[in-house]
């Protein structure tokens, strides 16, 4: 039914368009009591098997929203009901900005991508913040915060700006990313280098801890995948070294070649992170190296490419103890949470492993 409602409305409509009007209505659903109890029931079944800890946590289960469809915390309740177990909003910078200008989201369909180059477009992280602080929540999955450099801000000055986001948003993250990996803000990526990364996550860390003194929110940074292996391996130990709490692998990717893409060549040809299922192989790559690299010390979350079931298995093998989607979710509609789910709980019923902690990066440690 949703495909062919993607076809004759969405697949019409400015990508951009259709997400603001898909979104308007999953809020809309929320605030109705009895609908969004319904919805909830038939679209976010639970299963005791997936139950999952993490970072601290207790969640329903490894699958949350990533990062890039709930920008300004308006929607948290209605991605719940949809079956997402956490929901990571932003990415937030420390000052509100319009982002690029439109046209500035693209439907690969072909290829079942988007190609994106928004520009962290958001409120700001004060108005952001004092959204959070208002909430009154109807569903209580975990709420990650991303946060980002504001693009007017030199880069000189990214720490500062890095560092207000955390101190007005930290008191109410379960937990906050530090996102170095957008494409869409000039310079940004330059602070993957671990002599930039260092001094800014160190810096985070101690603004959160002023910022919260009742608590250790946790810290992830998240990482494209278009570092070199080398770099992964040097963030990886950074990680380690600073004690982080985790690393979401990984961002978009600016790559096009030898991904086979099959869309029209103007459309592959547009600026931006490319999402979606061409990003599967590089992004499990990254994962299996990652957790080779650290093992069980710190949280991995698997993001990139995961289209089903089967995707998020495989990221969970590979050492994910969370697992995020997003681009897929504009392709399969409002039941695909409830198919990752059931999918889940399928395989792990017919492994060999006890709990889902248990597949951890087990098809990783069996090679080691």
């Amino acid at each position: 039914m949703y495909k062919i409602f993607f076809r004759l409305v969405f697949k019409r409509l400015d990508p951009e368009q259709a997400h603001h009007l898909a979104f308007r209505w999953i809020r809309l659903a929320a605030r109705i009591p009895v609908l969004r109890t319904f919805l909830a029931a038939a679209l976010a079944p639970r299963y005791k098997e997936l139950r999952t800890e993490a970072l601290g946590l207790r969640m329903h289960g490894p699958f949350g929203l990533a990062a890039g469809f709930d920008k300004n915390a308006v929607g948290i309740d209605g991605m719940a009901m949809l079956g997402f177990d956490h929901v990571e909003i932003g990415t937030v910078t420390g000052e509100p900005q319009p982002g690029n200008p439109k046209q500035r989201l693209f439907r690969l369909v072909g290829d079942r991508a988007l190609i994106n180059r928004m520009g962290f477009n958001n409120d700001g992280s004060l108005r952001v913040a004092a959204r959070l602080a208002s909430r009154t929540p109807v569903f209580k999955p975990v709420v990650g915060v991303n946060i980002g450099k504001t693009k007017a801000v030199p880069e000189k000055e990214a720490v500062a700006d890095y560092v207000k986001s955390a101190e007005r948003l930290a008191p109410y993250a379960d937990y906050l990313v530090v996102n170095v990996s957008s494409p869409n803000t000039p310079g940004l990526r330059d602070l993957q280098a671990t002599e930039a990364l260092r001094p800014l996550l160190s810096a985070v860390r101690e603004a959160a801890d002023r910022a919260v003194s009742a608590r250790c929110v946790p810290l992830l940074v998240k990482i494209a995948p278009d570092l070199a292996d080398e770099d992964v391996d040097a963030v990886a130990d950074l990680a380690v070294e600073l004690g982080l709490d985790g690393i979401i692998a990984t961002n978009t990717t600016i790559a096009r070649e030898g991904l086979g893409l099959k869309s029209n060549p103007s459309l592959v040809k547009e600026t931006g992170g490319l999402s979606g299922a061409p990003l599967k192989e590089r992004s499990l790559e990254v994962l299996r190296r990652l957790y080779a690299r650290v093992g069980d010390r710190i949280t991995l979350v698997g993001v990139g490419g995961i289209e089903n079931a089967e995707d998020a298995w495989q990221r969970i093998l590979a050492g994910a103890t969370l697992v995020q989607g997003y681009s897929a979710f504009i392709y399969e509609g409002p039941f695909w949470g409830r198919a990752i789910h059931k999918g889940l709980a399928a395989r792990l019923a017919t492994s060999p492993y006890a709990t889902l902690a248990d597949a951890v990066g087990a098809d990783v440690r069996k090679t080691a």
